[in-house]
């Protein structure tokens, strides 16, 4: 009969065994595992006390609405290991090589002979929102 794993020895075997004993004992969860534990749903009429850094709350920056929103992140969402700056030509054969749909490499293929220096501004050049700056 073999003892534990073939893939550590017994002493490891031993460790691993006294770290889940409270565990197998109890039938719950123990106190090293607290991370696990799943948090208490709230209830309809409870208000969230989660908070956020500034300038990280969730929603729609200022001066772009949600589809300027969901059209940068799908653009990005293709174009996002770009080395800045960079081409049209370099956008567009990036994006032809990670398998973008024909709406992104349609935008792509839009954007003027140029460099460009990031996403704002590729985003620019196709008339999408750019978020205002709080500076």
């Amino acid at each position: 009969m073999q003892r534990g794993s073939d893939k550590h020895g017994p002493r490891m075997d031993d460790q691993q065994k006294h770290e889940t004993e409270g565990m197998v004992r109890g039938g719950g969860s123990t106190h090293a595992e607290e991370w696990k534990e799943p948090e208490a749903m709230r209830s309809a009429d409870e208000e969230s006390t989660q908070s956020y850094p500034p300038g990280h709350e969730p929603g729609v920056p200022e001066g772009m609405t949600q589809q300027d929103v969901d059209v940068r992140s799908e653009l990005a969402r293709w174009l996002s290991d770009t080395h800045w700056p960079t081409s049209k030509e370099d956008l567009l054969r990036r994006a032809q090589r990670q398998g973008a749909p024909d709406r992104v490499l349609d935008m792509v293929e839009a954007l003027p002979d140029r460099n460009f220096e990031n996403m704002a501004d590729i985003a620019q050049s196709l008339g999408i929102g750019v978020e205002q700056g709080r500076w």
